[in-house]
């Protein structure tokens, strides 16, 4: 079954913004890359992207049959999506041992872990 990981950044120090990615040490940081880097060669990974950040985020939504595209994320900024992986694996349980494994989920974030559903 294919399960998505939807990577909640919270407070995870993050590389696009300096200030906050010098709160971790040189090896911190290392560790970070190397186990993004690590799920990224896990079977049944299919690395998603990182997104931008919420600020330069546009939420569109419609309204009386029109368009309407607002500046800023749909949520705050805490509770922003930072990222996402979809995981083929034999198991619920293995997806969440990977989320397990993500750095934003011992770095201040969190890691949603849902089955992807296949709609139409």
């Amino acid at each position: 079954m294919k399960y998505v990981l939807l990577v909640y950044q919270g407070t995870t120090p993050l590389p696009s913004s300096p200030e906050d990615w010098a709160t971790l040490s040189e090896d911190e940081q290392k560790a970070v890359w190397a186990d993004y880097n690590a799920i990224n060669q896990t079977p049944g990974v299919d690395p998603g992207l990182p997104l931008g950040l919420p600020e330069k985020a546009i939420t569109v939504r419609m309204k009386d049959g029109k368009t309407v595209a607002n500046e800023g994320p749909f949520v705050n900024s805490r509770g922003a999506v930072g990222g996402y992986f979809i995981f083929e694996a034999d198991s619920l349980n293995a997806a969440i041992a990977l989320a397990g494994r993500v750095p934003a989920a011992r770095l201040g974030g969190a890691v949603e872990v849902r089955p992807a559903e296949p709609y139409w």
